[in-house]
């Protein structure tokens, strides 16, 4: 019986559609893996930050960012991560589609010295952070005084695979004023309004349009 191939049925009508499928087929079969190899691993332990990808369960989408220290994304065994989840700005949105929908995608880019990323695909659930470490007592602490994860997500690895180095560009750190601001309450660190968006809800509240741009912070 011939093994069935990765991706997705609408994937593979792609394909056919753009005559891509013997490309595609010979990437599946040299770069896809169903776990995360010793080259895998070191690399993603050595990470400070990954985009992750989640949909409820009627495929609403949401993606999102994750960062800290290296290590922060654990490798607990060639099938298996976790990293901490701490407390945000309520909302939840990555933890609720999880709850309806355990597929996640995970992508890593290290901008900075080897130019390449990796995807991680799986399925995803939380554990509380004292039951994770009852489990993995040498799990990561947080260097910041009394911060501690409200809960842990364990992503099951199902399938890896590099993303290539073509269009990602060359980064250089840069110290930051201040260090970064692990863990802080205060508005202007986090971003404040940059986007305007209190503003422009205050505006519709009080059924003011129009007007000047609000500043970074609303101002």
């Amino acid at each position: 019986m011939p093994q069935e191939r990765p991706g997705s049925a609408g994937e593979h009508r792609v394909q056919e559609e753009m005559g891509t499928a013997d490309r595609a087929d010979r990437f599946y079969a040299e770069q896809v893996l169903d776990h995360l190899n010793p080259r895998m691993r070191e690399f993603t332990e050595r990470q400070e930050m990954f985009f992750l990808s989640t949909a409820d369960a009627r495929g609403e989408c949401d993606s999102t960012f994750r960062a800290g220290p290296p290590g922060f994304l654990t490798v607990l065994d060639e099938r298996t991560l976790v990293y901490p989840e701490y407390r945000g700005n309520g909302v939840t949105a990555s933890l609720g589609n999880m709850r309806e929908n355990p597929h996640v995608g995970i992508l890593m880019i290290d901008f900075t010295r080897d130019r390449i990323g990796l995807h991680v695909n799986g399925r995803a659930r939380t554990v509380p952070d004292g039951a994770m470490r009852a489990l993995y007592p040498s799990l990561p602490v947080d260097a910041v005084p009394g911060r501690r994860p409200q809960l842990w997500v364990r992503v099951t690895v199902e399938e890896a695979y590099v993303h290539c180095s073509k269009h990602i560009p060359r980064m250089a750190r840069v110290p930051l004023q201040g260090g970064r601001a692990w863990g802080t309450d205060d508005a202007r660190r986090k971003g404040g309004d940059y986007f305007g968006a209190a503003a422009d809800a205050a505006q519709a509240r009080t059924g003011r349009a129009g007007g000047a741009r609000p500043g970074w912070f609303g101002a």
